[in-house]
């Protein structure tokens, strides 16, 4: 077996995927087949004895659509790519404002004679003076309006033909029908003035222009996927430092051999893999493990590509190259992730299928019927255009993006921003909700939490502590200096500042030396804890990080008067919001199973995770393996979603049924998740889950109402009445009714407003 991917083209829907899927699906040979509409990519797993790509790429165009092997490309070609789809959104924004611009006039002219108070029309334009000027006003800027919008009618009668109809099919049977009958009546003014009365132009013109307006926003939607994928690949640098025969050289990354050494300075980003052979140093991996607190780095330590380093020159020998980095990997598991996730199949669609053909069959057996009864042809085409025209699916079409559009709407005005229907539709079904810790959970900043010394007032002690870190760039140095300021304490002048990478700092104030570090510092100067031994092992069981402060009496100049002593310790970590354990609970009462998944190590993760309530931890995960957590729990029948907000999480964010990223997190993350979390608050999670609920009860009534009126109307128009008491229902009434159904639909989903998250 063998697992290969296409490039599919054509498809508008999730019924297109659906009808790729079944005719792929359904080759000898084949044991999966899935369809991302999204990406337009056709994942499928076959036997390459039994199946050939060529035979694969036959059965999807017999189907109506475009296929061609899909192949890893380099920037360049995805550049080009990315080129021609932001053209592709150009050109469709173009021809939306354009026929919203003919939109209004048409609009002006065939209803401004409806409204309560006079509307002002030049005498040639009158329906009642010159009914032919008017139907012909109306007759160009429909037929320019559809013209723009020929795509529906070129994708849904091909949709149609091949058997598998659309949301397109339905958009081009209704406004076609509409267009047809307004030009057959358009052509009876001259003999029947009163046929005026009868013209459907707008009805026609502004179901293309709305459709258009949710296909521009689809497109928007497709690119942000791909920018999410670029910005990932972005964050390595083109080009690396090789140390050959002895010599510096700049090279491109893509000429970097395996085993090669590399210079890295501070301040430079990590081209590659690799392993530090030389050197000590402190790199941040905040936007690949989502850890706010840099690692120390020495001789046998590994290094990620994309990462930053911040202090001293490091040479690493290169392990991973090309698609074997860990960031290449990290592209390559999103895009994965984006072909295993099945397209949500809208109900529209689905009922689509079955609604389309029914109606045009009920219409013409009507027609049939009626002519076989001897009826004129003005009758029987009344009969047709009647059944059409009631059954014209814009109230079908409407039931679905319209709760959509209000509860995105909604969820926006809470600060939740939806970026896709098909996460709202599907948030409610979420039974498992797995969450970052760093910047989900916690704050992802690091903070003085606790100050201990028996030497020292608290003050005191963060007072020196502050004065010595002001020249530190490392993040636990400037929490110490944010908290000294945030308790408005005046800072000491700090001499002869020294960066210890991987243990601390040293610094002289007045005549005497003070290092602050880890217990690394405290061993290297030869120093015991002492009183301060049990402080420090109670706050790393807090899953928090101790720094001792260490005074020596006398600075270096003078030999040092005393041995150096610890006088307390600062310990610094990353707080707990202070609504996470609340929503955690809040989620719990829905019956959602809550998983904290964390790259930290798992004494600070189960502290933490007890702290604020979650089901189950699981700690010290890689980036790929996030993804691979939630991918189990899909397995295991489990509907998911992710909440995180580094770059680590993107993955995982993808691989999720819903990924929801946190506001303030990574612009990757955002990009990658469904839903964006503007206040950064996990109460929103709950409050996301609540407006899917709420929207998808909305969106079953509105098809129920949309139904309701096909099944009262379709009888009528085509002739029930008038085989009882001879009442035939006109296309006036049929489209009245058309229109009032549309209505209700969109009254139902404004009452969306009015839920109180």
């Amino acid at each position: 077996m063998i697992t290969k991917q296409f490039n599919i083209g054509g498809m508008s829907c999730a019924a297109c995927s659906s009808a790729v899927e079944r005719v792929t699906g359904k080759l000898s040979g084949v044991t999966r087949s899935s369809v991302n509409l999204t990406t337009g990519i056709l994942t499928i797993t076959f036997d390459e004895q039994a199946l050939s790509d060529e035979e694969i790429i036959r059965k999807v165009e017999r189907a109506g659509f475009q296929a061609e092997l899909h192949t890893d490309k380099n920037k360049e070609e995805k550049k080009e790519e990315e080129a021609e789809m932001e053209d592709e959104v150009h050109r469709t924004r173009t021809r939306l404002i354009v026929n919203i611009i003919l939109a209004v006039p048409l609009l002006y002219i065939s209803m401004g004679h409806m409204v309560p108070f006079p509307m002002p029309l030049p005498a040639v334009l009158d329906m009642h003076h010159s009914p032919l000027n008017f139907a012909l006003a109306q007759l160009i800027l429909t037929t320019v309006i559809l013209f723009n919008g020929r795509k529906f009618y070129l994708v849904g009668f091909k949709s149609l033909f091949r058997g598998h109809p659309n949301m397109d099919s339905l958009v081009a049977i209704g406004t076609g029908s509409a267009y047809l009958y307004s030009l057959v009546m358009t052509f009876l003014i001259r003999s029947d003035s009163t046929a005026v009365h009868h013209l459907y132009y707008e009805s026609a013109a502004i179901v293309v222009t709305l459709v258009m307006v949710g296909k521009y926003m689809e497109g928007r939607s497709k690119n942000k996927t791909k920018d999410a994928i670029r910005k990932l690949m972005e964050l390595a640098p083109d080009t690396a430092c090789v140390l050959r025969n002895g010599e510096q050289t700049e090279v491109p990354v893509e000429q970097v051999r395996q085993d090669e050494l590399i210079l890295i300075r501070p301040g430079d980003k990590v081209p590659l893999d690799g392993i530090i052979t030389e050197g000590r140093t402190t790199v941040d991996e905040s936007m690949l493990t989502g850890e706010s607190i840099p690692a120390e780095k020495e001789a046998g330590s590994e290094v990620i590509g994309g990462s930053v380093n911040y202090q001293g020159a490091v040479t690493v020998r290169v392990t991973r190259v090309g698609s074997e980095t860990t960031l290449a990997k990290i592209v390559k598991m999103m895009e994965d992730a984006q072909g295993r996730k099945a397209p949500i199949s809208k109900l529209a669609d689905t009922v689509a299928g079955y609604f389309v053909p029914a109606v045009m069959c009920i219409a013409f057996i009507a027609a049939i019927v009626w002519a076989l009864l001897g009826h004129d042809a003005a009758f029987v085409l009344t009969i047709f255009v009647s059944v059409l025209v009631i059954a014209c699916p814009c109230a079908l079409g409407l039931a679905t993006p319209t709760a959509i559009m209000v509860g995105t709407g909604l969820g926006a005005g809470n600060g939740i921003l939806i970026k896709s229907g098909e996460a709202l539709e599907i948030a409610h079904k979420a039974d498992a909700v797995v969450l970052d810790k760093t910047g989900t959970i916690t704050e992802g900043k690091p903070a003085v939490m606790q100050i201990v010394s028996h030497e020292e007032t608290e003050e005191q002690l963060l007072r020196i502590a502050a004065s010595c870190e002001q020249a530190s760039e490392h993040p636990l140095g400037r929490a110490i200096v944010e908290e000294a300021r945030g308790r408005g304490l005046g800072l000491l002048k700090a001499e002869e500042f020294q960066s210890v990478t991987g243990q601390g700092i040293e610094a002289v104030i007045g005549s005497d030396t003070y290092y602050i570090g880890n217990r690394k510092l405290c061993e290297s100067l030869g120093i015991s804890p002492g009183p301060y031994r049990e402080a420090a092992e109670e706050i790393a069981a807090k899953g928090q990080t101790p720094m001792f402060v260490i005074r020596r009496m006398g600075s270096p100049e003078d030999g040092g008067k005393e041995e150096a002593v610890p006088v307390g310790i600062i310990s610094v970590a990353d707080p707990v919001k202070e609504t996470s354990r609340d929503a955690i609970a809040r989620m719990k009462e829905l019956g959602i199973q809550v998983y904290m998944l964390t790259g930290d190590n798992r004494l600070t993760a189960e502290y933490i995770g007890g702290k604020v309530g979650v089901d189950e931890v699981v700690a010290e995960v890689l980036p790929q393996d996030k993804a691979n957590v939630v991918e189990k729990l899909q397995k295991e029948g489990r509907c998911v979603m992710m909440v995180g907000d580094g770059i680590n999480d993107a993955p995982a964010l993808v691989q999720a049924d819903v990924g929801v990223a946190i506001g303030s997190g990574s612009d990757i993350a955002i990009d990658s998740g469904d839903m964006v979390l503007m206040k950064s608050d996990l109460n929103d999670v709950y409050k996301a889950i609540r407006l899917s609920n709420a929207t998808i009860r909305n969106i079953k009534q509105n098809l129920f109402w949309a139904f309701f009126y096909n099944s009262c109307g379709i009888p009528l128009a085509a002739g029930a009445l008038y085989a009882i008491n001879g009442t035939l229902l006109n296309p006036v009434f049929a489209g009245l009714a058309m229109s009032l159904s549309s209505v209700t639909v969109v009254g139902n989903a404004l009452r969306l407003r009015r839920l109180r998250l």
